[in-house]
C-alpha cells in the first residue's frame, strides 16, 4: 500500500485540477474525473444499501461489489491501469443468475419501491447506470478497462434483482399502473 495521507487537504486543488494516483493533474470536470465520481457515488450507496437488515448472502455480494468498485476507481486514478478481469464478471454473473433463479418471472414493469433497502438497491441500479455512460464516454478518449465497463453493465442488472429479492422480502413489488392519472 502506497504512503498514507497524514494531513487531508492540499491545496493543490483550488485552482480547479486535481492528481491522479500517476502523479499527472488533470481538471476537476474531465471525463476521468466524472467517471472516478460516479463509480465513488455508487460505492457510497452501495454503502448505504449495507446499512439496511439484508440477507446474508445480498450482504456479502455487495460487500465484495464495495471493493471491486474501488478497484474501478483505482483503475480511472491511473490512467491505463487494468485491475479487473473476466473473473470479476463472471462471479457477478454467477450471484445475478443465483438470485434471479428464486424470483418469480417478470411479467410486468415494476416501479421502485418495495421496503428501504429495495428502494436503496433501485437507487443504487440509477446510479450504476449512470456512472457506466460516464466510463463508456472515457473510454471514447482514452483506454479504459472493458472489463470493468462490462462489470458495470452486469451490476446494474444485479442491483435490480437485488431490488426485487429485497422487495419481496420486504413490502412487496410495486407494479406499474399504465395510465393510471388518465382522465
Amino acid at each position: 500500500m502506497g504512503h498514507r495521507l497524514s494531513k487531508i487537504y492540499t491545496r493543490t486543488g483550488d485552482a480547479g485540477s486535481t492528481g491522479l494516483a500517476d502523479g499527472s493533474r488533470v481538471e476537476k470536470d474531465s471525463p476521468r474525473i466524472e467517471a472516478m465520481g460516479e463509480v465513488d457515488e455508487l460505492n457510497s450507496h452501495i454503502a448505504l444499501i449495507l446499512v439496511q437488515p439484508l440477507p446474508d448472502a445480498v450482504r456479502e455480494v455487495l460487500i465484495d461489489v464495495q471493493h471491486a468498485l474501488f478497484d474501478i476507481g483505482g483503475e480511472m486514478a491511473i490512467p491505463g491501469a487494468m485491475t479487473l478481469n473476466e473473473n470479476y464478471v463472471t462471479r457477478l454473473e454467477q450471484s445475478l443468475d443465483g438470485f434471479n433463479e428464486s424470483l418469480p418471472m417478470l411479467k410486468e414493469f415494476i416501479l421502485p419501491g418495495g421496503g428501504a433497502a429495495a428502494v436503496a438497491a433501485h437507487i443504487a441500479r440509477a446510479l450504476c447506470r449512470r456512472a457506466e455512460r460516464r466510463v463508456l464516454s472515457l473510454s471514447r478518449l482514452e483506454t479504459v478497462n472493458e472489463h470493468s465497463r462490462r462489470y458495470l453493465n452486469r451490476l446494474s442488472d444485479l442491483l435490480f434483482v437485488l431490488a426485487r429479492v429485497l422487495a419481496v422480502g420486504e413490502a412487496g413489488e410495486v407494479y406499474w399502473d399504465p395510465g393510471r392519472n388518465k382522465a
